[in-house]
């Protein structure tokens, strides 16, 4: 196992350096002039000349990489242009309420997609494995930002269920900083009006962005469920007398959480995508809105900030999945 956790690391931090390549040259790449960008239309040409000269841009475009990836190694991802913050203090004022949101997304979507799927399976032909997979395939199907539209209004402007945007109330103060989650936070203060807000600020969004990954799951793991359910050793266990409820949990799931484990670590791509339009129409203030303002300002430093950030997510993702692989099969750990 131990050999097998390093060669996923290593393979891990190949791709990671790989990324900073990507990522700088996809940069430097977009169209535009970031000092006309942050400076406006009507900057004089000693005012960009100024702006190239603070941040860099006037060097060669390998010593700006060098410089960047120096230091990156040292953690220091820049200063944002729009904020005037270092990316890295930026990053931590924002990531805590997209982790927040795509941890209760992805909750969300696990409870569900995994027991639609399971319920699919047992019912598979009738009358209830149909209409889950017309709902699977409603989920998918439907845009992220119309979804978040409709939700917003029924919800919030036509019924006043929810919340419409932000993390809380204007008349609550946040609970002191642990995680940055508020729910998290104002759960280990013992604060339950502030947690209860919170919760009801988060649950519309998560919502949103767990439909389609709700839809994929219940798929995936419909189609994982029937490969394993006609397997022998399932007809030999129900021969044995074991209870329906033993055998799916005991053995269908167990088998076929390999392939369901791989589509979960999937589901952060779907979540942190959407997260871009549903930040931006629940004004959540997370990871996405930022990453949104920095590129329509071309604010270089905070784009391949957020880009990292976005990277790293992924890649320790899969590297958790590679070891629950591990764990699971252990023959996967030979190869």
């Amino acid at each position: 196992m131990a050999r097998f956790t390093f060669s996923r690391l290593v393979g891990a931090l190949l791709v990671l350096a790989g990324i900073t390549v990507i990522s700088f040259l996809l940069t430097q790449s977009v169209p535009g002039d970031p000092a006309l960008a942050n400076l406006g239309r009507n900057a004089t040409q000693e005012q960009i000349d100024t702006f190239h000269r603070v941040h860099g841009l006037d060097q060669p475009i390998w010593v700006q990489y060098w410089r960047y990836l120096s230091n990156l190694l040292r953690g220091d991802l820049g200063v944002s242009q729009q904020t005037d913050n270092p990316v890295m203090t930026d990053l931590g004022s924002f990531v805590p309420a997209t982790a927040e949101l795509a941890l209760l997304a992805i909750v969300i979507a696990g409870v569900l997609g995994i027991g639609f799927g399971v319920l699919a399976a047992v019912y598979r032909d009738r009358w209830p494995d149909l209409v889950l997979r017309i709902v699977s395939l409603s989920g998918i199907s439907v845009p992220v930002f119309w979804l978040a539209l409709i939700a917003l209004y029924l919800f919030f402007f036509k019924w006043g269920i929810l919340p419409g945007g932000n993390r809380l109330d204007s008349v609550l103060v946040p609970p002191e900083k642990i995680t940055g989650m508020y729910t998290v936070d104002a759960l280990l203060r013992g604060q339950w009006d502030v947690f209860r807000n919170a919760l009801s600020h988060v649950i519309l969004p998560a919502s949103v962005l767990a439909a389609s990954s709700i839809g994929l799951l219940t798929r995936y793991t419909r189609s994982a469920v029937l490969d394993v359910i006609d397997q022998d050793y399932v007809r030999a266990a129900r021969a044995h007398g074991l209870t329906s409820r033993r055998v799916m949990f005991g053995y269908v799931l167990r088998a076929a959480m390999p392939a369901v484990i791989t589509v979960i670590g999937l589901l952060f791509a779907n979540i942190l995508t959407g997260a871009v339009l549903v930040e931006n129409i629940f004004a959540w203030p997370g990871i996405g809105r930022y990453g949104y303002r920095s590129a329509t300002t071309l604010d270089l430093p905070a784009i391949m900030g957020v880009s990292m950030f976005v990277a790293l997510v992924y890649l320790v993702i899969n590297f958790v999945v590679d070891l629950l692989y591990g764990v699971l099969d252990p023959r996967i750990r030979v190869t």
